[in-house]
């Protein structure tokens, strides 16, 4: 029931300049029971009242993906409002992240979790938190859920700037069979069903892909997906089983130099180093299951996961070995075990209506071969570092939520983080142990509903880990005469957050939030090295706007805006943070139910960015915009028409700033004079946005 109390003045008059504000972009309408524990938003979005303990925290449901026109696989990720996935290499490696003004790299302070296994890989041969999603089927995803900063107990590692819930079904609503043609002999196909299988459900589900890509050198992508499930029972009181399999090997055409193209050397689409590219596999058994017990809940989560990585790169060219080239090696292979049970009890305190959550979350990377090789044509001619890895963490947290009145409640917590390390380097000098303990205390204060609008208060800490072999080098593996600093284990974050989320205005949901996070040291990517490395200390605060609407029954309005502002702190060559976002903005329409005709409009933009610290080099802003045109044949067969890169534009996916040497510069520019070793010549490296492309879509469902 929503209270009748009448708040304060402050508040009321607060309240109507933020609803004022909020209501100039339309937004979507939730359910009108407050008291409902989920509200699925007009079946696309979970971000009702009483839902969330912040106004960034929320979840999409499997009707809005399957709207929503997809040019990678990780752009599911692209429906955490203020989220940005792009590619600077081929379609088999991870994406790029960018969120909250951070270059996330390829995770870094972004945690990607699927049917409850970590997608991160700390100590990674290509960069601290790697994730990987291309393993994901969407057609299979039930929810999407997310959250921002570093306010919840249960979320630990790369979660600083946020955290990503992807979650399958466990029964299908029916069956699928879908097969999509397109550009640049694009093909996929998937098959997915769920049946009654020994009192339990037994679901299935493959996807085959094949792209050759825009790029002059065909990226020959060969994708291959499979899920087995079985599971019985409810989220209450039920359990789930699920092995997938994964493998993926391609062609890439990675970052290019600007001066190359506007030479004439290479076309916008060329490369090189046609070498370039990669394979890799994820292999995983995981168990989830909900059981009540006493007064409780109690909830299991384990896993264990097989994943490998070769991945061929040369983003210098001819800088380090004007003979053979720079191309280097990035191995991975490792084994990955987790346990993660917690226990949620109601404990009644004076008449107050609370719940204690009492989890653990243990994880222990068992990293046979990290590695970094030079190499010719993925052939090996030497060896820059190879390691193995045994890396152990375990957190506890323990978190109440209270309802102390009608229109106040809190969330506390607090998180104790232990990591142990061991690295055993073919340099004995860069070869020990390390340890590294954090405490992280967190609270959240929501007020309301008054009038169909809550605010939130939000503050925590959090932390990101190190790559391990950081944590206890000694000398630079090119150079073992030259000594090098070790990096903290565990680096802390501190964030806070004002929000407001407000119903007020039928059909119509928006969210405000204004937020500030600070980090002790930042991690950074090296283009030469082609890994991150740990920076300077960091602060970024900004703005996020959400909104949703449904103005009639068939079209759905979604249009968000986050602006941030990211500085270094004590950095002598500028405060800038190289690639930190400081303007993303989305808006889509999509139309269903209008008669058998359906079909989605997307378009995002975001903005230019510093490249270097001093700021004196900037990239352009990128907007694209996708299509989807559909029509019901019959009940159960759809055709779909998605035009990706609706008008073609011919901006930048991502945009670096660095030195490199091309072949015609070796011993004649400056900084390219032979012998390797120099700096190269300075500019602009990017990776186009892919052109203008068809993809036709045949669904049936059985």
């Amino acid at each position: 029931m929503t209270s009748k109390r009448c708040p304060p003045r402050p508040i009321r008059s607060f309240r109507w300049v933020l609803t004022g504000a909020l209501a100039v972009t339309p937004a979507v309408h939730a359910h009108q029971e407050v008291a409902a524990p989920t509200v699925h938003v007009i079946g696309h979005y979970e971000t009702g009242i009483r839902t969330s303990d912040s106004a960034s925290e929320g979840g999409v449901t499997s009707k809005r993906i399957e709207t929503r026109p997809l040019l990678r696989t990780g752009e599911i990720v692209e429906l955490v409002p203020g989220m940005i996935v792009t590619q600077h290499s081929g379609d088999g490696k991870a994406n790029q992240y960018f969120l909250r003004g951070y270059n996330l790299d390829h995770g870094t302070d972004f945690a990607l979790w699927v049917d409850g296994m970590p997608v991160n890989m700390p100590t990674h041969g290509h960069g601290q938190g790697y994730a990987d999603i291309n393993f994901v089927i969407p057609e299979l995803v039930s929810r999407v859920g997310f959250r921002k900063g570093p306010y919840y107990a249960e979320e630990g590692d790369f979660s600083s700037a946020g955290v990503a819930r992807i979650r399958y079904f466990d029964k299908l609503p029916n069956g699928i069979a879908s097969v999509t043609l397109g550009s640049n002999n694009f093909r996929r196909g998937v098959l997915a069903n769920s049946t009654e299988f020994a009192s339990g459900n037994l679901l299935y589900g493959l996807e085959v892909v094949g792209n050759n890509g825009p790029w002059d050198l065909e990226q020959k992508l060969r994708k291959l997906n499979a899920v087995l499930r079985y599971s019985q029972g409810n989220e209450r009181d039920g359990f789930s089983f699920t092995v997938m399999g994964y493998e993926s090997k391609w062609n890439a055409t990675d970052q290019i130099p600007q001066r190359a193209v506007d030479s004439g050397l290479i076309g916008l689409y060329g490369n090189l180093d046609p070498t370039d590219g990669g394979r890799t596999h994820r292999y995983s058994a995981s168990f989830s299951g909900n059981r009540p017990l006493a007064k409780g809940s109690l909830r299991v989560d384990s896993y264990l996961i097989n994943y490998g990585l070769d991945l061929w790169s040369n983003f210098t060219y001819f800088a380090a070995n004007p003979v053979t080239g720079d191309q280097f090696q990035q191995k991975d292979s490792r084994t990955v075990y987790g346990f993660n049970p917690s226990y949620a009890v109601v404990t009644p305190f004076m008449g107050i209506e609370t719940v204690t959550t009492v989890g653990m979350q243990s994880r222990y990377d068992d990293i046979r071969r990290v590695a970094l090789y030079d190499t010719q044509a993925r052939s090996i001619t030497g060896t820059t570092r190879e390691d193995s890895v045994r890396q152990m963490s375990v957190g506890l947290y323990v978190q109440n939520s209270a309802q102390w009145l009608s229109w106040f409640r809190t969330l506390a917590g607090v998180r104790m983080d232990h990591y142990r390390f061991d690295v055993n380097s073919n340099l004995a000098a860069n070869s020990g142990k390390r340890t590294d303990n954090l405490f992280s205390p967190k609270l959240s204060l929501i007020f309301g509903p008054w009038a169909q609008t809550e605010y939130f208060v939000n503050a925590g800490y959090g932390f990101h880990s190190n790559d391990a072999r950081g944590t206890v080098i000694r000398v630079d593996p090119k150079d073992p005469n030259t000594l090098v600093d070790r990096v903290k284990p565990l680096v802390r974050t501190r964030g806070a957050e004002l929000g407001i989320r407000t119903e007020i205005i039928p059909n119509i949901q928006s969210s405000l939030a204004l937020w500030g996070l600070k980090q002790d040291s930042e991690l950074l990517f090296v283009g030469d090295a082609g890994t991150t490395e740990a920076s300077f200390p960091s602060e970024r605060r900004g703005v996020e706007w959400i909104n949703y609407a449904r103005p009639v029954d068939w079209i759905l309005i979604d249009a968000e805006l986050a602006i941030t502002r990211a500085r270094f702190v004590n950095n002598p060559a500028g405060d800038r943070i190289p690639g930190a976002v400081e303007r993303v903005a989305t808006l889509g329409v999509t139309v269903d139910g209008f008669g058998p005709w359906f079909g989605a409009l997307q378009v995002r933009h975001f903005g230019p960015r510093p490249l270097i610290e001093d700021n004196s080099q900037r990239s352009q802003g990128t907007t694209i915009a996708n299509l989807r045109l559909g029509y019901t044949l019959e009940k159960d067969l759809r055709i779909h028409l998605d035009v990706l890169n609706l008008f073609g534009s011919r901006r930048d996916d991502i945009t670096y700033f660095y030195g490199s040497c091309l072949r015609s510069e070796v011993g004649i520019v400056p900084g390219c004079q032979g012998g390797g070793g120099g700096d190269g010549v300075n500019d602009r490296h990017f990776h186009p946005v892919e052109p203008r492309q068809l993809r036709v879509t045949l669904v049936g469902r059985f």
